[in-house]
């Protein structure tokens, strides 16, 4: 899919076709297909293969400059369907008249750039608007981590009384996640370091910087930073946790035998006793009128001085 937008002096914006495609357009390709991507490598005079890279879901967070076009291939943070996260390549290319961002699928970051908040961004000023797609890409994944510390907080709460693995197994998808999320996040401070380095260099010399911009860098890489800090300490966290609550569930495990070995027994009083009152032979009060209340009655008193035993002993 190709979505070309352009910002209007009101700042509103505009919905192009890419014949219509001028200086300061955005163009938006979410999963596009081969005649997309020769379209637009066309129209822009891009290698097909700068439309391609982005499109690996393995592609690692890299700068690449070709023919005084750069191309940006960050990782983003994901919600998938069933409210795992995750992490998804896209590219951003910067070349003398235009903007492109390639993506395999839609995207939160990308969306949220759209008619309802076009007051916030201008997709004439390149510079700015590529720096605010990768601010907001780094502030989703401090409200990813957020989501994931709260959701770490409810586990801990079952944990207390879990008896089984269910909810070792969402430490571990989130442990998971967090390593994801480092990798991702460790490779895009190194590419921002890049971009550091190339906004004045001849090399990419249609990159054009303001004091803000850098501001806006610099924002970005300090986020970035905060993030991994964030995940590091909440991958220490969850490694502590997880080792401390196997040892909880193991814990509450033996809490359950033991108080179901204390059933056994002391449900074993009464039969112990009805059995030896029910056998072929004389036993004490067999021809009493109150031979059967006087059994109940001894069952009764000595199931409760059991139970109080083991009250006593912690069994309860």
């Amino acid at each position: 899919m190709i979505k070309i937008l352009k910002t209007e002096e009101n700042k509103t914006l505009l919905n192009l076709s890419i014949n219509e495609a001028v200086s300061g357009s955005w163009f938006s390709l979410i999963n596009p297909n081969e005649e997309e991507i020769k379209q637009v490598s066309l129209v822009l005079g891009l290698d097909e293969d700068f439309l391609r890279n982005s499109l690996d879901l393995d592609e690692k967070s890299r700068i690449e400059i070709e023919d005084g076009n750069l191309l940006i291939i960050t990782n983003l943070p994901i919600m998938t369907e069933d409210g795992c996260f995750d992490t998804l390549p896209m590219g951003i290319i910067y070349t003398p008249t235009s903007i492109l961002t390639v993506c395999s699928k839609d995207n939160n970051i990308l969306s949220s750039f759209n008619e309802n908040t076009a007051y916030s961004f201008d997709t004439r000023n390149k510079t700015e608007f590529m720096l605010k797609i990768l601010y907001r890409s780094v502030k989703f994944y401090l409200k990813y981590l957020d989501i994931i510390n709260r959701t770490t907080d409810n586990i801990e709460n079952e944990l207390q009384k879990a008896t089984n693995n269910k909810a070792l197994f969402q430490l571990m998808e989130i442990q998971k996640t967090l390593v994801y999320f480092s990798t991702a996040l460790k490779d895009n401070d190194i590419v921002l370091q890049k971009i550091m380095r190339i906004t004045n260099s001849s090399t990419v010399n249609n990159i054009k910087t303001t004091e803000e911009d850098i501001d806006l860098l610099e924002d970005v890489i300090i986020d970035t930073r905060q993030a991994i800090e964030m995940v590091d300490m909440h991958r220490m966290i969850l490694e502590a946790m997880m080792e401390g609550f196997a040892s909880i569930i193991n814990n509450n495990l033996n809490q359950v035998m033991k108080f179901l070995a204390a059933i056994t027994i002391i449900m074993s009083i009464p039969t112990m006793i009805g059995g030896l009152w029910g056998m072929n032979v004389k036993v004490p009060y067999s021809n009493s009128a109150y031979g059967f209340l006087i059994v109940v009655a001894l069952s009764i008193i000595t199931s409760i001085i059991v139970v109080l035993y083991f009250r006593k002993k912690g069994m309860f």
